[in-house]
C-alpha cells in the first residue's frame, strides 16, 4: 500500500478524487480515505500544517495501515537560485533547521532518536527519489526539477535572508513545514519515504512571499498530483 500525506486540501483532494471506491476513516480528527487509484491499493491523508501535525498522523497511518512507501507531497517555498515559482523539488534527504541543541555542543538539526542515534540529514528512498524524477522528465508537459536537501521546520519562511541562510547552513533548495517529521517517523519504522514538492513562492524577491504564495499555491499542488498520478500509475496492477 502507497501512502500519500499533504498538510492541506489543495494538496490531497485532487488524489482523492481518483479513488475507486474510497473508504473514509477517522482517527480523532485525522481522516484517511482508502482505495484503489489505477489498481493500486492508496491511504491518503491531510495531516494540517507543522511538524507535529505530520508527525501524528504519519504515525497514525503507519499503525493502522501498514504502507510499505510514504510519499509526501505538496508545495514548497525555494531556497536556491535553482529553484523557481512552478518547479518541482525532489529530497534525497531532510533535515529540520529548527531541532537547536547547538548550546549542548551539537550541530544545528541534530536529531535524537528512541535507539540512541544522532542523526542530522534523513535520507529519502533512492529508488522512489529517481522514479519521481523520471516522471518529470517523461510526462507530456515536462517539469523542471531538482533533487537536493529539503528544510523542514515550524515557521513560514518569508525573507531572503532566512531562505539563504538554509541554502548556506544545509545546502537546503527548498523549505516547508512537514516532510522532515514525516521522514523522522518513516526513518524509525523503516518505511521508505519521499518528498515531493512544487515551488509555490521563491527566494527571487524580499518582499510579497505571501502574496505569492496566495497566487500560485494552488497551481505549485496540482503540478504535484500530477506527479504523484505517474508514480502511481507506475506501480498499477
Amino acid at each position: 500500500m502507497l501512502g500519500i500525506i499533504g498538510a492541506l486540501d489543495i494538496e490531497v483532494n485532487d488524489i482523492i478524487k481518483m479513488m475507486e471506491q474510497p473508504v473514509e476513516r477517522y482517527y480523532g480528527p485525522l481522516k484517511f480515505v482508502s482505495g484503489k487509484i489505477y489498481g493500486t491499493d492508496c491511504v491518503v491523508a491531510k495531516c494540517g500544517i507543522g511538524k507535529i501535525n505530520a508527525a501524528a498522523c504519519t504515525q497514525t497511518m503507519i499503525l493502522e495501515y501498514r504502507p510499505d512507501r510514504i510519499i509526501n507531497t505538496g508545495i514548497a517555498g525555494g531556497t536556491s537560485s535553482k529553484t523557481h515559482i512552478g518547479s518541482v523539488v525532489i529530497a534525497d534527504k531532510v533535515v529540520q533547521h529548527d531541532f537547536d541543541t547547538t548550546a549542548l555542543g551539537d550541530e544545528l538539526g541534530t536529531l535524537f532518536l528512541p535507539d540512541n542515534t544522532n542523526i542530522k540529514y534523513i535520507p529519502c528512498n533512492v529508488p522512489m527519489v529517481y522514479e519521481l524524477g523520471e516522471i518529470c522528465d517523461h510526462l507530456e508537459q515536462h517539469i523542471d526539477h531538482e533533487i537536493g536537501t529539503i528544510a523542514t521546520g515550524d515557521r513560514f519562511i518569508a525573507g531572503m535572508d532566512d531562505r539563504r541562510r538554509l541554502n548556506e547552513l544545509f545546502g537546503a533548495i527548498a523549505c516547508e513545514m512537514e516532510g522532515g517529521s514525516i521522514g523522522q517517523i518513516c526513518y524509525i519504522h523503516r518505511i521508505p519515504f519521499a518528498v515531493l514538492r512544487s515551488i509555490s513562492d521563491d527566494s527571487s524577491s524580499d518582499e510579497g512571499a505571501q502574496a505569492e504564495y496566495s497566487i500560485f499555491s494552488e497551481m505549485a499542488a496540482k503540478t504535484a498530483v500530477r506527479i504523484i498520478s505517474g508514480f502511481i500509475r507506475n506501480h498499477s496492477h
